[in-house]
Parts: C-alpha cells; sequence; structure tokens
C-alpha cells in the first residue's frame, strides 16, 4: 500500500514562491540559490521577449503562425534549464522558448513557424527534437530515445514535454506504459493551461488531477504550481535526478494558463471572458521571480539592465533573421519522406501539384 501511495501526487500543487515573490514553506523543495534563480529570471525575461517579438512577426505577415506561450514561461525555462547537455528534450509547437532557452538559434525554430516543411535545426546539435505540431506523438519518439540511452548503458534523461490535451490522446497512454514497464529515464512534463484550443480542462478529464493519470501505469505523479519558477525547477531537477538514477519514469503536471489566443488565427473571446484570464495576469511568473529576487536584493538595476538588453538583442536578431516574402516549396514536403516515395505519397504528391497548378501557384 505504501508503495502505491508513493505514486500519488500532493494533494496541491508544489510551489516556493506565493504570487507577490515571498517564500512559501511546506512544500519539501530545495529552494534553488540566487545564482540559479537569476539565470533563471534571465531566460523567463527573454523567453517573454520571444514571444511579443514572434506575436509582432506574424503580424507583419513574416511568419505564418505562432502559438505564444505567454504566461508559461516558467514551464519552458524550467524545461530547458533542469537537463544536462547530453539530455534531450522533446518539444511541443507551443514550445519554441523552450528550445530556444537550450540554445537552439532562434532563426532556425522559427523555420517552421514560417510554413517550411521541416523544424529549421539540426536535432544533434542540441539534443532538441523538432516541435511536434500533431498532439502526443513526440511523446512515444521520447520514450524511444530514453529506452535506447538505457540500452546502450548511457545516463541521458528526456524531457517530453506536452499539454493537457495531449492526455486525451492514445500515444500519451501507450507512452507512459512502454515507459514504466521497460523503466525508461523519461520526465513526462504536462503543461496544463486549461484549455486544449478551446475545450476546457473539465470537458477533458474527470481525474483527480493529470498527475493522478501516471498511478494506473506505475509511473510517479506530480503536481507544481507552474507559475512559480523556483518550484517549477526543483521539481523537474528531482524528476531529471530521479530518472537518471535508475527510477524510471516520472509524470510532473504544471498548473499555469495560456493567457493569449491559441494561436493568431483563434478567437479565444468566444470560449472564456476576461474575467477568467485576469486573475491569471497578477500570477505572472516573471513579476512573481522579479519581486523575489528584489527583495533578497539580488535583481540590481545595472544586472536587470543587462538582462533587458540581452533580451532586446534577441528580438532584434528576430526582426533581421526572419525574411519577409521567404516562399517554401511545397513539393518538398513529400522530399524527404522515405528514400523511395511509397505510391501513396506519390498520389498525395499528384493531387497536390494538380491542385496548385488549377489555382495558378
Amino acid at each position: 500500500m505504501a508503495e502505491h501511495q508513493a505514486l500519488h501526487p500532493s494533494e496541491e500543487p508544489l510551489r516556493l514562491l506565493d504570487e507577490s515573490g515571498s517564500r512559501v514553506d511546506g512544500s519539501g523543495l530545495p529552494m534553488p540559490d540566487t545564482r540559479r534563480l537569476l539565470e533563471v529570471y534571465g531566460s523567463l525575461v527573454t523567453a517573454r521577449r520571444v514571444n511579443d517579438q514572434a506575436g509582432a512577426l506574424v503580424r507583419q505577415g513574416r511568419l505564418a503562425v505562432y502559438p505564444s506561450s505567454h504566461g508559461q514561461e516558467a514551464c519552458q525555462v524550467g524545461a530547458a534549464l533542469a537537463l544536462s547537455d547530453g539530455d534531450w528534450l522533446f518539444p511541443t509547437y507551443r514550445d519554441t522558448a523552450a528550445v530556444i532557452a537550450r540554445g537552439v538559434d532562434p532563426i532556425e525554430v522559427l523555420t517552421l513557424l514560417q510554413g517550411d516543411w521541416h523544424a529549421g535545426y539540426d536535432p544533434y546539435e542540441r539534443k532538441v527534437a523538432p516541435q511536434a505540431t500533431p498532439l502526443a506523438t513526440q511523446l512515444l519518439h521520447a520514450v524511444g530515445v530514453a529506452h535506447a540511452a538505457r540500452l546502450k548503458g548511457e545516463d541521458t534523461v528526456v524531457m517530453a514535454l506536452c499539454g493537457d490535451g495531449a492526455t486525451s490522446e492514445g500515444d500519451f497512454h501507450e507512452a507512459l506504459n512502454f515507459a514504466a514497464v521497460f523503466r525508461a529515464p523519461v520526465v513526462f512534463f504536462v503543461q496544463n493551461n486549461e484549455y486544449a484550443i478551446s475545450v476546457p480542462l473539465a470537458r477533458q478529464s474527470a481525474a483527480p488531477s493529470l498527475a493522478h493519470k501516471g498511478v494506473g501505469y506505475g509511473v510517479p505523479g506530480e503536481r507544481v504550481d507552474g507559475n512559480d519558477p523556483a518550484a517549477v525547477l526543483a521539481v523537474l531537477e528531482r524528476a531529471v535526478a530521479d530518472a537518471r538514477a535508475g527510477g524510471g519514469p516520472r509524470l510532473i503536471e504544471a498548473h499555469t494558463y495560456r493567457i493569449q489566443a491559441h494561436t493568431n488565427a483563434d478567437d479565444d473571446t468566444r470560449y472564456r471572458s476576461g474575467d477568467e484570464v485576469d486573475p491569471w495576469v497578477a500570477r505572472d511568473p516573471l513579476t512573481r521571480l522579479e519581486k523575489h529576487l528584489k527583495r533578497k536584493r539580488a535583481l540590481t538595476k545595472a544586472r536587470r539592465t543587462e538582462i533587458t538588453e540581452a533580451a532586446e538583442a534577441v528580438a532584434a536578431y528576430m526582426r533581421e533573421g526572419v525574411v519577409e516574402g521567404a516562399e517554401p516549396e511545397p513539393a518538398e514536403l513529400f522530399a524527404h519522406v522515405f528514400s523511395e516515395p511509397t505510391p501513396q505519397l506519390a498520389e498525395q504528391a499528384a493531387f497536390l501539384a494538380e491542385e496548385l497548378s488549377r489555382e495558378g501557384l
């Protein structure tokens, strides 16, 4: 019974900082040191600036689409910083800030969001898999990489990111089951931002929490305040350490909120009100950590200026590097799927060519 109870997450999401940036006791989590929190803060400022700049590029017609992680940046940064250089990150389409925090060139990251057929970056360079648009498919890939690393005797850990909507997909459950049976070193990190596009969490799951979904597979679960940067980092670092030590997979649920629309193609006012969004604005992870660091007198004016300027440099690099009017070649969609195209791919390629010809493109 005690062993089974250890699989259950905490009753409430773990936290180290409240909305005012004050220390909260009782979680049992170690507080990251000030140097580490300053690193987190710098990455948060850059992540917020990346979101804002990408949104501007969409409005200028220089990006085809952008799924903002505004308000979820603590999850993005925590996922990237909790990993060692030899570990792998498997992101979703909304995890651009995490990919950039992992060290991938921002212009390469934005290639996919310009409408190109490929991810834009070499996955092996920073050990970051391509950003996955289909829900939960990357989780199976993540488990495969983790299982292969374990078979080879490597100490690699894989961080597999997904949203609450992905937990309704079969791939999520298959990934958890395989990882548990073969004790694959995977940290499944669910960013529960309350919506799967327009579908609220209450219409997706009747479980006590999404972290409880690990119990049926023998995967320990934990819940964390996803807007508390210190707690997110502490929980993920502990999960990564446990997986690296041979403890098998972990399922972490971060409670956060998607402040902005699903993408620029979404009208979120059709399914939620401003009264729902406003309280979450007050829980902003960036301002929460800033208040904490100022209270500790660790965030000086000079340091804040340095961090802001570094973030602005990234934004300027994005503006200069995203070329307006870059036209992808549609036929390339089929060029690198198989060395020998299947009959189905050939049929699809011919259909697309006919459609484009009819439209005069």
